[in-house]
This record gives C-alpha cells, sequence and structure tokens, in this order.
C-alpha cells in the first residue's frame, strides 16, 4: 500500500527499466533540479510531459497532422486552410508550401517525436 497522499501505478517492465536506467544515469543532474527519488523522477517526468502536452494544445490549433508517409508528412495549415507537404529531400526536411526548410511546417514536423525518430534513422537532419 502507498503511504497516505499517493497512489500506485502498474507499468511494463520495459518501462520500469526505461525509466530507471534514465534516473540513473542522469542523478546528479536531477538531484540539482530537487529530484532525489526514482519515485519523484517519474512524478516529475510525468509532469512535465503533462505541462508540454498542455502548451501543445493551447497552441498548436494552427496545425494539424494529417498523415506521415515514409518520405513526407501532410498537415492542415488551420490559418491558411491548406494542406501543405513536408518532404524528405537530400536529407533534409522541406516545405513544399513556402519552399522553405526552417518555416513553421518544418517546425511542426520536427516536433512530433515519430518523425523525429524516423528521421534519425534514415540520416536525415533532425534540426532547424
Amino acid at each position: 500500500m502507498p503511504k497516505p497522499g499517493f497512489k500506485s501505478i502498474t507499468v511494463s517492465e520495459a518501462v520500469y527499466d526505461r525509466f530507471h536506467d534514465a534516473y540513473t544515469n542522469s542523478k546528479e543532474n536531477l538531484s540539482r533540479k530537487g529530484v532525489k527519488s526514482f519515485s519523484g523522477y517519474v512524478s516529475y517526468m510525468l509532469e512535465e510531459q503533462m505541462l508540454k502536452d498542455e502548451t501543445f494544445a493551447k497552441h498548436a490549433p494552427r496545425i494539424k497532422s494529417i498523415s506521415v508517409e515514409s518520405d513526407c508528412v501532410i498537415l492542415r495549415d488551420n490559418v491558411s486552410g491548406r494542406i501543405i507537404e513536408v518532404a524528405i529531400r537530400g536529407g533534409e526536411l522541406a516545405c513544399q508550401h513556402c519552399e522553405k526548410g526552417d518555416c513553421i511546417h518544418v517546425g511542426f514536423v520536427l516536433s512530433m517525436p515519430d518523425v523525429y525518430d524516423m528521421l534519425g534513422s534514415r540520416g536525415a537532419k533532425r534540426s532547424l
């Protein structure tokens, strides 16, 4: 039973192991942030993710992902009312609408974890 004021959750061993490894490798930096236990680390990470999700939901309605293909991402830009294609060209992302590699559409695509990981696995540039 958890202490009063606390709840317990169940996660898979794989998830537990990933979090525990990350915690172990970052103990010194986390201690400076006031995180002093593995349980505190998991709570800290959950809170951080919730804050990111809330911020993203508040500020990201401008663009919505429609489809992720192997070499491009299709977006809906709600401000311009257009469908936008961001494709991998020459190992870098390029917006077909803005004809740039550093526009808001490319930035949005880079913020998508699955796309970011896919780019890394294909050797593509993952920053603006």
